[in-house]
């Protein structure tokens, strides 16, 4: 008798491949140096208009806060979609932030005060924007600081995560900095207002872990490393 014939087995779906890292970081590092770019060819063109330096500090100043939302937003969307290749990209969102607040404070210390630091310091003391945006800056020099792999292990996960919380007051003092400075119009500021109170609920509306059985534990993970703009709870991104 012939064996009965086997049922045609369905063909398996595979997810498509994500991007591969090296791709997606090289891919970020040319779109974070445009601005810079376009700034330098400004410079040298005579392009940025009847006021180069305002140009530069509020071109500087934008970019730094658009990129260090962003990568708060990295969480969030990675909840949402569950794409991995989102969390590589959270480091180098978070040190372009760093590198144009580096360039926004230094347009204000070159070009407006011409290295004159005790005429800096007075003026913080009078203006309340300037002190806001001092003490941003202040709060970034930590969180970028400790962006590299052997940071994460030489604090420790649980010490570097608590760290690395700072990136949301961070994004706060920035949103006063600019509310202070534009003073009549705030529809842009109060915009940012509003995204920082959405990515703050969305952090700490993160579902709960359920309770079922605990994991194995014959093979340890290890955590991925965290940047600026990473919430306390993220491994490799949410898992």
């Amino acid at each position: 008798m012939a064996p009965p014939a086997r049922a045609p087995t369905q063909p398996t779906m595979t997810p498509p491949p994500s991007p591969r890292p090296h791709r997606l970081r090289t891919a970020l590092f040319l779109l974070g140096l445009i601005p810079a770019l376009r700034l330098a060819v400004g410079v040298r063109t005579g392009g940025l208009g009847a006021d180069p330096v305002a140009t530069i500090t509020a071109t500087t100043g934008l970019w730094s806060l658009n990129l260090l939302f962003a990568s708060l937003a990295i969480t969030p969307l990675h909840r949402l979609t569950g794409w991995h290749g989102l969390v590589r990209a959270r480091r180098m969102l978070g040190l372009f932030a760093f590198f144009y607040a580096c360039l926004h404070g230094a347009a204000y210390l070159v070009f407006e005060q011409f290295f004159d630091w005790a005429g800096m310091l007075a003026d913080i003391a009078k203006r309340p924007f300037l002190a806001a945006g001092g003490l941003g800056f202040a709060l970034m020099l930590p969180l970028a600081a400790t962006s590299t792999d052997g940071m994460v292990r030489r604090l420790g996960g649980r010490s570097w995560r608590r760290l690395h919380r700072l990136a949301y007051l961070c994004a706060l003092v920035a949103v006063l900095h600019y509310l202070w400075l534009v003073k009549r119009d705030i529809t842009l500021p109060g915009l940012y207002a509003l995204a920082l109170c959405a990515l703050l609920a969305a952090r700490m509306a993160r579902p709960r872990r359920s309770h079922g059985p605990a994991r194995s534990r014959s093979i340890p993970r290890k955590p991925a490393p965290l940047h600026i703009g990473t919430d306390e709870n993220t491994g490799q991104g949410d898992q």
